[in-house]
């Protein structure tokens, strides 16, 4: 007779699976919450003091205490750019093209980084929160199915026979979408607020090029 999993064992995987998903989700979600919350007070710590800067110079010597966030790397991203841009003429592909297109781009290089650090783990609760409730349920398919056959080879059906295994199956279920809840509400909140952050991003870009150019055009005069 060949070799069956029991049903006991593939239900009680399917709830620690669920767990799993439930500590992973917990730990994504207090780990966005500081992250978002460090990148929001270190962008507008920055913003602050890089705008009060009188020129480029005054504020590429912000204390590091001061610059630090993705607002702050990618200002240190432009400041690096222009500090070889003016270096002497070098005839790599990294320098072919009008220098605000390239400047912009190694601005926009960088916040695409950001933006891929702020995303993260994303995924990873979207795919929680779809499949959870799937595993739930799988694992009261299979709760009913083994309690459906405990049931008929005791030969009653009866509701005090029939309630107690069909309840303990659909824990299952009632455990995936305990999991999938607050997954699902954690990626759209964390989502919106990448999104937010991201316009903020893009606000400092194109300040920053406007900034550069200026002083740029004032050094050629």
């Amino acid at each position: 007779m060949p070799y069956q999993i029991s049903p006991e064992i593939i239900i009680d995987g399917t709830l620690y699976t669920l767990v799993l998903f439930s500590v992973l989700t917990w730990t994504l979600i207090l780990f966005k919450i500081w992250q978002f919350g460090k990148n929001s007070y270190y962008n507008r710590q920055f913003d602050k003091a890089f705008w009060d800067a009188s020129n480029l110079t005054e504020a590429k010597e912000l204390p590091e205490s001061i610059a630090r966030g993705p607002q702050a790397r990618i200002a240190n991203q432009g400041f690096s750019w222009i500090n070889e841009s003016q270096q002497p003429v070098k005839y790599s592909l990294k320098y072919r093209g009008e220098p605000t297109d390239l400047l912009e781009h190694a601005l926009y290089v960088q916040m695409q980084k950001e933006q891929h650090s702020m995303e993260s783990g994303l995924v990873v609760m979207a795919s929680i929160g779809s499949t959870a409730p799937f595993v739930g349920l799988f694992g009261t398919v299979l709760g009913i199915m083994h309690a459906m056959h405990e049931i008929t080879e005791s030969g009653s059906s009866s509701l005090d026979v029939v309630a107690g295994p069909i309840g303990d199956a659909l824990i299952a279920t009632a455990v995936g979408i305990a999991v999938a809840v607050p997954a699902v509400l954690a990626y759209n909140f964390f989502l919106r607020s990448a999104k937010q952050q991201r316009s903020g991003l893009e606000n400092f870009v194109a300040s920053f090029m406007h900034v550069a150019l200026d002083q740029n055009n004032d050094n050629k005069e």
